[in-house]
């Protein structure tokens, strides 16, 4: 390696090859070497005997409960598990323009109403962010504790943060900075990794909450080395289409709260709104113009996180005209799809050999969750039948390989939801029926797919 002047980094895992190759050797992902100069060890890298430190037993750590700060959104509160965390790295991605930027001015600027903050940016000047402020109505007059510093080098952020001693700092982005001890450029890996390990070191060593906004590859995760999710405490996405006016931030690790948390935000011309009740939002509220429903919709109670939620599933089978019909799914797992209908078929007696089958998931979330799986069958069985489900009715539950009905977690705050909401059928699975009645729904507790399918009268 002493004579080589250029080396290929993996963009996913960060492994380093000499040559190039379609695969990489590391994590085997495909076409994600990248050429750049070697580097060599840098000397602040190299440990010895006199910086080692004495281990001390677990019993002897003081464990405390961490400080939050709230930002004053209830809905980015909500995912970050209840406010930031003094000295936690948070890392946030999303596509472009998808409201990133303007959903961390407006925290910082409610942050800012008590507790020095600073906004780094590395895609904008200091007027393109006070010109976003003015949009958003944030009087910058009154608020001298929010400062903005246009800069990417890292050694000069880091200056400065120690300087300034702010409670929260936001870094626009990571993928813009850069360090003088690297030659390679902005956003490369080696860049990326060192300047995001540069933060959160300085965010350990002096408490400073440090968010990074992070840019997504076209299949919509975070460009760069893949560590960098490992480095940080927090991971969030922005989900949702830049077109519609809703966005969803959810939560994929979270080292202080539960992860899958989701929070649901409006885009207004005056910023990012919270959405209190989600649940109306994910429900099409339409019918067939005469007061009646339409076939091939069916409503799920999901968990996301702490936070129970009604979806709407739709489905859409047509007879296929090629060989080959067609899976097509919006929010919801494609493999799961064809595993269901299998189930369908095979239990059923209801076969999609010849069929397309079309399913989607109201308002642009995301279903990950196996407790679908009972919504999903019963919206392609009504499409298939042509025959709508029962109005107020909602369900949720696992369908496995032989056609029985698991249960689902958190099964009692599901029913609760769909009873507020205005709900009055639940068909749920048995191992989920309440001790109790719940006032204003009605229970069916179901054992297999064709108990569910005998009971909605769908034969």
């Amino acid at each position: 390696m002493a004579n080589v002047r250029t080396q290929f980094v993996c963009n996913a895992c960060g492994g380093a090859t000499v040559k190039w190759q379609g695969q990489c050797p590391h994590c085997s992902a495909w076409n994600t070497l990248i050429e750049t100069r070697a580097q060599s060890a840098s000397q602040h890298r190299r440990a010895s005997a006199t910086d080692a430190n004495n281990a001390v037993a677990i019993a002897q750590v003081t464990a405390t409960e961490p400080q939050r700060l709230l930002t004053r959104i209830e809905e980015f509160d909500r995912v970050l598990g209840g406010g930031l965390v003094d000295g936690g790295v948070v890392l946030i991605g999303g596509d472009p323009g998808i409201g990133k930027s303007t959903l961390l001015l407006q925290a910082l600027a409610q942050v800012a109403m008590g507790e020095s903050v600073l906004y780094v940016s590395g895609e904008e000047s200091a007027a393109q962010v006070a010109l976003r402020a003015q949009r958003l109505g944030i009087e910058s007059t009154q608020l001298p504790l929010l400062k903005v510093l246009a800069e990417i080098e890292l050694e000069t952020i880091v200056a400065t943060i120690e300087a300034e001693r702010p409670r929260v700092v936001v870094v626009d982005s990571i993928q813009t900075l850069f360090t003088p001890t690297l030659t390679s450029a902005p956003g490369s890996v080696s860049q990326v990794r060192e300047c995001a390990a540069g933060l959160t070191r300085l965010a350990k060593r002096s408490g400073v909450s440090v968010v990074l906004v992070g840019h997504v590859t076209k299949e919509g995760s975070l460009a760069g080395p893949r560590v960098l999710e490992h480095m940080v405490d927090t991971v969030l996405y922005f989900e949702g289409d830049t077109h519609s006016a809703y966005r969803l931030v959810r939560a994929f690790k979270n080292r202080f709260g539960a992860i899958h948390e989701l929070g649901v935000f409006a885009m207004t011309n005056r910023g990012l709104r919270g959405v209190h009740n989600p649940s109306a939002l994910f429900l099409s509220q339409q019918g067939d113009g005469k007061g009646g429903l339409v076939p091939g919709s069916c409503v799920m109670v999901t968990q996301e996180g702490s936070r129970p939620m009604l979806v709407e599933i739709q489905a859409l089978v047509d007879a296929a005209h090629v060989p080959n019909p067609r899976r097509l799914c919006v929010g919801v797992d494609p493999q799961r799809l064809a595993m269901l209908l299998a189930v369908l078929s095979r239990h059923a007696g209801i076969a999609t050999y010849d069929q397309d089958v079309f399913v989607n998931a109201v308002g642009g979330v995301r279903i990950d969750e196996p407790a679908s799986d009972l919504a999903v069958t019963l919206a392609v069985l009504s499409s298939i039948r042509n025959r709508p489900l029962t109005r107020g009715l909602a369900v949720f539950g696992e369908v496995g390989l032989a056609g029985e009905i698991r249960p689902a977690a958190r099964g009692l705050e599901r029913l609760r939801e769909a009873a507020k909401i205005g709900f009055s059928t639940a068909l749920i699975p048995k191992a989920n029926a309440p001790r109790k009645p719940i006032e204003g729904l009605e229970v069916i507790a179901v054992e297999s797919l064709a108990e569910a399918i005998h009971q909605l009268r769908l034969r």
